[in-house]
């Protein structure tokens, strides 16, 4: 039996998720744009998962568009926003260790005329929301923030950053991308203050291929998939109906143990915490209160890659950090002040609701194996 830890990347698609897409494919197969009873058949399963997640963020079911995953709607976030909103305020604000959809799309838009300003953490290591409430003014259009890093766990300030924005700017609309917060902690556009809010379905149980955008009421948001009219015009394109209900099926299932699955967690990494306190050359990257779903460490002169095989050759499965940037490294954990050997040597550890402390110890038997064999 293998070892996964590796559910920032993906999650293995619940029982729930598997069935709600097995019925879209067998039974209701209509092209939910089509006006015969087939297409209405699956234009009301589809609604249905709309109306699931929307409840899941406290969002109006009118409010969610469907896209092809989380990168789509960050792109769609950024160039429909700034597209809708940048005719005369020209800058956009974002933090300094984005996912690459947030990060690259940022900077395709400073190539088209925008200008870009990235915050920082400070020298402890930590955001602060007075950074970007300084770094905002009358000439930004957006501030896009991520919820919870992907690479290390770490949950930025959002509430307290896009409250203090709004109250001071309110013609700047607010993004966040929400891909490793979703179904982790609760995640409420409303006390977010957030306009935009990005989610994925393959990091929640559901299936790859899909994820959605929340638009808030009165929000515009102009397309860049052009066709149809699909999702009211803002995403053209006929509908994956069987991912859409998968990913329904999932935060149904999911939804109701928020809080007793992050308790489970906690409980999880501290014990994961202390079995690596009792090895040598181990440093953690993440902070104490960071998502105990994401641990990032270092195994102190070798390198990542190396290890991650020698791990895989025993069968446990962890990453060198995200899944996107193909084992490169994105810079996010320099960021953090994480450089040099020690990041050249950063595993990520990330866990879900199946994660067992007997997998863990597999890991870390693993990992003591691989500190001794493994050359650097």
């Amino acid at each position: 039996m293998s070892v996964y830890l590796d559910n920032a990347a993906t999650t293995k698609p619940c029982e729930e998720a598997v069935r709600a897409a097995l019925a879209a494919m067998t039974e209701n197969f209509g092209n939910p744009s089509s006006l015969h009873r087939a297409g209405l058949e699956a234009q009301l399963a589809m609604d249905g998962a709309r109306k699931i997640i929307a409840d899941s963020i406290g969002a109006d079911p009118s409010c969610l568009c469907f896209t092809s995953g989380a990168t789509e709607s960050n792109n769609l976030a950024l160039r429909g926003a700034s597209a809708a909103y940048g005719r005369k305020a020209k800058r956009i604000v974002i933090s300094s260790v984005e996912h690459a959809s947030v990060e690259e799309t940022a900077a395709d838009l400073e190539k088209k005329g925008f200008e870009v300003t990235r915050v920082s953490p400070r020298e402890d290591g930590r955001f602060y929301a007075a950074d970007f409430l300084n770094a905002c003014g009358e000439d930004v259009c957006l501030v896009s923030m991520m919820y919870v890093n992907n690479e290390t766990g770490y949950i930025l300030p959002v509430k307290e950053t896009f409250a203090m924005i709004k109250r001071k700017f309110p013609h700047i609309i607010t993004h966040t991308d929400c891909v490793q917060a979703y179904m982790k902690l609760a995640v409420k556009a409303s006390a977010l203050n957030a306009d935009l809010i990005s989610l994925s379905g393959h990091k929640v149980h559901g299936g790859k291929g899909v994820g959605a955008l929340y638009i808030k009421k009165g929000v515009r948001v102009l397309p860049v998939v052009t066709g149809g009219k699909q999702e009211k015009g803002i995403r053209s394109g006929t509908e994956s109906v069987p991912m859409i209900c998968a990913f329904g099926a999932a935060v149904e299932k999911l939804a109701p143990t928020i809080n007793d699955r992050w308790e489970r967690l906690t409980a999880l990494k501290a014990h994961l915490m202390s079995r690596l306190s009792e090895m040598e050359n181990i440093s953690v990257n993440s902070p104490d209160d960071g998502s105990p779903y994401v641990v990032n460490i270092s195994a102190e002169g070798k390198r990542s890659e190396i290890m991650l095989h020698f791990l895989e050759s025993k069968g446990v499965y962890v990453s060198s950090g995200s899944a996107c940037s193909k084992g490169q490294q994105s810079g996010v954990l320099g960021q953090f002040g994480i450089t040099g050997k020690r990041a050249d040597s950063a595993l990520r550890i990330s866990m879900s609701a199946e994660t067992t402390e007997a997998e863990l110890d597999e890991f870390i038997s693993a990992l003591g194996e691989g500190m001794e064999k493994v050359r650097g």
